[in-house]
């Protein structure tokens, strides 16, 4: 089939999903849960073959460690997918409900409906638990997609697709190409040029893939470029509590967007703090750079330079500065960071509350790792990306990001002359 039938039969699966009732939607979620796991060893198999094929990518530096890591699917993360497919049944329907209820006049009644977006789009890279994420969402949803992962991580993606693709066919509700995956370069290039079908597209992987997307596409993008994240640690942080959260937001998974890059100390507690936090970082094998005021603290050999605050070294790598004050953090953030994900380590609630007011990211944090950034911890059963734009949706975008709203009017054969030459006139009573 070529490309622009598949995009053609899964636009047209958009209208006939929106008539799907919960019931048939979380049956079919249950279904793939219970086939992955039934089919767990053929998963581990096509993607013991994908890390074969990366571990060459990576020895001649066609792809990064980071990435590397991303692609490994072990028993964890399948346990994750598998509970995040079922979580997402637990969620409410996100689909007709109604948003807004105003009675314009008698008889004549204006709705806010909640609606799916249509046909998604999204091109990911080395991350095949994306697959089932997605497709649990826009099934919720009721949303058909189109799927692109990268040539890495193929074995991977065509296993867990050809489980979704089986449920769903043998549910006869469903309609075909409802979630589809397609394979090369070249259909990356003829779905940005679809806008006429496609609705949204979103991207998961690094800044290049991103900035290529928005630049060569008339469709709307949903995600984020870079995955810049700061710590600042205040001066009347609990220096104890404050290390681990630091160690967390580095260590726990370093190749995650939302780990932390940069780390802000306080001038007032530098001399004290930073020979911890070396300490703590050098136990876990975490590379330092920093500027030349953390230098003059920590004078050992092996602290690097910081060649540009703007930098995500995902990784276990990090950058340390000094800052005078609460404006200085939160003016440095807004500067070099993605608005992503910054978090505040203080016990001063004025301090907080000036940094949760003035740092303009999708996700603001006190005493809290950067790593809680994410569908799955928020509640939201699983994420389609993090977004960091200021329209629609922002932040983990999960079931509620996946939709939209139509406003309907129910009315009893009512003309606008009337209102315009005064013969009725609009109440305007706000219902819910």
């Amino acid at each position: 089939m070529q490309l622009i039938d598949l995009v053609k039969n899964a636009k047209e699966a958009t209208y006939k999903l929106q008539s799907l009732n919960t019931d048939i939607k979380n049956n079919a979620l249950l279904e793939i849960a219970k086939k992955i796991e039934e089919n767990k060893d053929k998963i581990f198999e096509a993607n013991k073959k994908d890390l074969e094929y990366a571990q060459k990518l990576l020895d001649e530096n066609k792809i990064s460690k980071s990435m590397f890591n991303r692609l490994k699917l072990d028993e964890n993360k399948l346990i994750d997918v598998v509970s995040g497919i079922r979580d997402v049944v637990k969620l409410e329907d996100p689909i007709n409900k109604v948003l807004l209820e105003t009675e314009l006049d008698d008889n004549l009644l204006l709705k806010k409906i909640s609606c799916p977006i249509g046909l998604i789009a999204v091109i990911f890279e080395a991350r095949p638990d994306v697959i089932s994420q997605i497709s649990s969402l826009c099934i919720k949803s009721s949303n058909a997609v189109i799927l692109k992962g990268g040539s890495e991580g193929e074995n991977t993606n065509k296993a867990i697709y050809n489980i979704i693709e089986e449920t769903l066919n043998n549910i006869k509700e469903f309609p075909k190409n409802s979630v589809n995956l397609v394979f090369t370069r070249e259909d990356i290039k003829e779905l940005l040029s679809m806008d006429k079908y496609i609705d949204l597209i979103i991207p998961r992987g690094g800044n290049s893939l991103v900035q290529y997307i928005k630049s060569n596409t008339n469709i709307p993008v949903l995600g984020h470029a870079d995955g810049i994240c700061h710590l600042y640690i205040d001066e009347s942080a609990n220096q104890e509590k404050a290390l681990k959260i630091c160690l967390d937001s580095k260590a726990q998974y370093p190749s995650a967007c939302n780990a932390v890059e940069t780390i802000l100390i306080n001038k007032n507690i530098a001399s004290e703090y930073l020979p911890k936090l070396y300490d703590l970082f050098k136990e876990n094998e975490i590379k330092i750079n920093a500027d030349e005021e953390v230098k003059k603290i920590l004078t050992q050999s092996d602290i690097g330079e910081v060649k540009e605050w703007h930098f995500e070294y995902g990784d276990k790598e990090v950058s340390l500065k000094i800052v005078s004050d609460i404006e200085e953090a939160y003016d440095h953030i807004n500067k070099y960071g993605s608005h992503h994900t910054d978090s505040i380590i203080s016990e001063n609630k004025d301090n907080i509350e000036k940094f949760m007011t003035f740092v303009d990211s999708a996700n603001v944090y006190c005493n809290a790792s950067t790593r809680f950034s994410d569908g799955f911890r928020y509640g939201f059963g699983a994420e389609v990306g993090i977004s960091t734009n200021k329209t629609h949706a922002r932040g983990p975008v999960g079931l509620e990001g996946l939709t939209i709203y139509k406003y309907k009017i129910f009315g009893s054969y009512q003309i606008v002359d009337d209102y315009v030459t005064h013969k009725s006139s609009f109440k305007h009573k706000r219902i819910k």
